[in-house]
């Protein structure tokens, strides 16, 4: 079992960056598919960003295109969300969540296919 455990949030002001990390400390973490969601007060959970196993297909919301980069370090068994350009509309309690990548380069977009989910940590973003 894989339990994802989040850090690096806080508050900043639009335009400057944060570095969100995802560990775990089950040596498995690395045949992991890992996603990005987050929830912002009264909205669903929306995804951001995921990742295969390999490390391989990142893949990313519309909305933070371009701005985050998603990324894996299989020798600390983490995996990084890079925040650029900080928007206030990014405020959210951000989310990591694993499920086991049935391929290298299988990745997952919905809340509904991971398994794991860390507790969250929270991002605000002042304009």
């Amino acid at each position: 079992q894989v339990q994802p455990v989040e850090s690096g949030g806080g508050l900043q002001q639009a335009g400057a960056s944060l570095r969100l990390s995802c560990a775990a400390s089950s040596r498995f973490f690395s045949s992991y598919a890992v996603g990005w969601f987050r929830r912002a007060p009264g909205r669903e959970t929306e995804f951001v960003a995921a990742i295969s196993r390999s490390g391989g297909s990142p893949f990313y919301a519309d909305s933070v295109k371009g701005r985050f980069t998603i990324s894996r370090d299989s020798n600390d068994n983490t995996v990084y969300l890079q925040m650029d350009s900080l928007k206030p509309e990014d405020t959210a309690v951000y989310y990591c969540a694993a499920n086991f990548g049935v391929t290298p380069m299988t990745v997952f977009l919905s809340p509904s296919e991971y398994a794991y989910w860390g507790q969250g940590t929270q991002v605000i973003v002042s304009s």
